[in-house]
C-alpha cells in the first residue's frame, strides 16, 4: 500500500472512530482521536477536547441523547496535514414544551487534521450545519414552537438550536451553514491550514 492510500484510510478510520466511540460513551478510546491541543466547536459546546468530553459525560448523566451517523467522505491531504469533510446527521431526542421530539440535522464534519509522530489526530472539528427538522416522536402529538425563538438561529440548525436552548444550553448563533460568509471563512481557514498556516 502506498503512503497516500494509507493516510487516507487512517483519516477515514479516525472520523469513524470519533462517531462510534463518542456515541457509545467509550471516553478513553474517544480521547485517542484528538491531539493534545484539539478543539471542538459544536452548537452547544466550544472547548478543548478534554472539556468537551467532560461536558458530554455530564450530558449523558442527565439523559441527553445526541447521536451521529456518517455518510460520504472526502479528504484533502498535503503532507502531514489534511482537511477532512464527512457527510453526517446529528440526531437529538428531548422534550420540547412537554412533547417528546426528534431533531435531525444534516451537515458535514469539517476537520483540521494533522499527522504527528506517525498518528493522525483531530486539531479542530467544526461542523457545517446544512438543514434540519423537528418531529414529535408520537405522530398524534401536537407541537407549537415559539416563532421568535426559532428565527434567532440560522436556518441550517434552527430546530436543533431550539431544542438545545429549551434543555438549558447556550447555543452559538453563527455556525457555518451550506452557504454564507461563515462557511466561506471556514474554507479559507482550511486552505491556510493545508498550506502550513494556523487554523484560525
Amino acid at each position: 500500500m502506498d503512503a497516500e492510500t494509507a493516510d487516507r484510510l487512517a483519516i477515514r478510520a479516525l472520523v469513524e472512530n470519533w462517531a462510534v466511540w463518542r456515541d457509545a460513551g467509550h471516553w478513553d478510546r474517544f480521547a485517542t482521536c484528538w491531539h493534545e491541543d484539539g478543539y471542538m466547536c459544536a452548537t452547544w459546546c466550544q472547548a478543548p477536547w478534554q472539556e468537551f468530553i467532560k461536558a458530554s459525560i455530564a450530558g449523558w448523566e442527565k439523559g441527553v441523547s445526541i447521536l451521529h451517523f456518517l455518510g460520504g467522505h472526502s479528504a484533502d491531504v498535503n503532507g502531514s496535514r489534511a482537511i477532512s469533510q464527512t457527510k453526517m446527521t446529528i440526531s437529538q431526542r428531548a422534550e420540547v414544551h412537554g412533547v417528546l421530539v426528534d431533531v435531525v440535522c444534516t451537515g458535514r464534519f469539517y476537520d483540521f487534521l494533522e499527522k504527528r509522530n506517525g498518528k493522525w489526530g483531530v486539531v479542530l472539528r467544526q461542523p457545517i450545519y446544512e438543514k434540519d427538522r423537528m418531529d414529535p416522536v408520537s405522530p398524534s402529538a401536537k407541537l407549537e414552537l415559539d416563532a421568535a425563538l426559532l428565527e434567532r438561529f440560522p436556518v441550517g440548525y434552527r430546530h436543533l438550536a431550539y431544542l438545545q436552548t429549551n434543555i438549558g444550553y447556550a447555543v452559538k448563533t453563527d455556525m457555518p451553514g451550506l452557504q454564507g460568509p461563515e462557511v466561506a471563512a471556514l474554507y479559507t481557514r482550511g486552505a491556510q491550514w493545508l498550506a502550513g498556516g494556523p487554523h484560525g
